[in-house]
């Protein structure tokens, strides 16, 4: 008999705690058994709920938060308020448009490219017809839009003068810019909530691209705007048509 071969040891179950299998393990027949993940995921949960407490108060603005005085450290709300003062003061600081910008194809790489390297800019391209519902639609959201956001800059034109021949059944089309680069397209509202878009279908998008934080006090509906929208399934750049190569610096 060789005995350098291997002996086989029947084992039921590896991972079994019997005194057969501690037998085995100390002798390297079969491997350590893996630490159970129970403490791990109970120390997880733990966490959880003391960074769920600790925070419990984010994304309340002002009157909220007075209205928990009764229920919370004064200190503690104190501290909040101050947040929230602070974060008011900044977004006061960063609101310079607050309206919608017409624009026109010349001044369009001044207006929305470049502009785009300071801060997020949206361009709304209408129908050239006064009879598309979206288009009209999200010309009023629009102004919303950019008096609620002032720090992201809103612009808007009518589609076939910024596109020669580009299709008005494709309109209304949201393109958006930062860096210079186009970050998403929105090919009429189909994907987001077609005639009945509303704010807060328009507010997902500013959370999918980060442009807006999920505690920002101004959003519509806070609890619903958690769930992000579908991808995207618009135009892209490089496929916009009819495009001269004279006016590349605008697209």
């Amino acid at each position: 008999m060789d005995m350098n071969m291997p002996i086989n040891v029947p084992v039921d179950d590896p991972n079994a705690d019997t005194e057969w299998n501690d037998i085995l393990r100390k002798h390297g027949v079969i491997p350590e058994r893996p630490p159970s993940p129970t403490p791990m995921i109970e120390e997880a949960l733990t966490e959880a709920r003391r960074l769920a407490h600790e925070n419990r108060l984010e994304g309340k603005d002002l009157d909220e938060l007075d209205e928990l005085e009764d229920d919370e450290d004064e200190e503690f709300l104190d501290q909040y308020r101050q947040k929230r003062m602070n974060e008011l003061a900044t977004l006061q600081q960063a609101s310079v448009y607050n309206q919608v910008y017409p624009v026109s194809k010349p001044d369009y790489a001044r207006e929305v490219t470049e502009a785009s390297q300071k801060s997020f800019v949206f361009v709304l391209l209408t129908s050239s017809s006064g009879t598309n519902f979206e288009s009209q639609l999200m010309t009023e959201l629009w102004r919303e839009l950019a008096k609620k956001f002032g720090e992201i800059k809103f612009c808007q034109m009518q589609a076939n003068l910024c596109i020669d021949g580009y299709p008005d059944r494709n309109t209304p089309t949201i393109l958006v810019y930062k860096d210079s680069q186009i970050k998403r397209q929105i090919v009429t509202l189909k994907e987001l909530n077609g005639n009945a878009t509303k704010m807060e279908d328009v507010e997902k998008v500013l959370l999918s691209l980060e442009v807006i934080k999920h505690a920002d006090s101004r959003l519509k509906n806070k609890d619903d705007n958690l769930e992000g929208p579908g991808k995207s399934t618009g135009i892209r750049p490089s496929k916009l048509p009819n495009v001269d190569d004279d006016d590349s610096d605008w697209d």
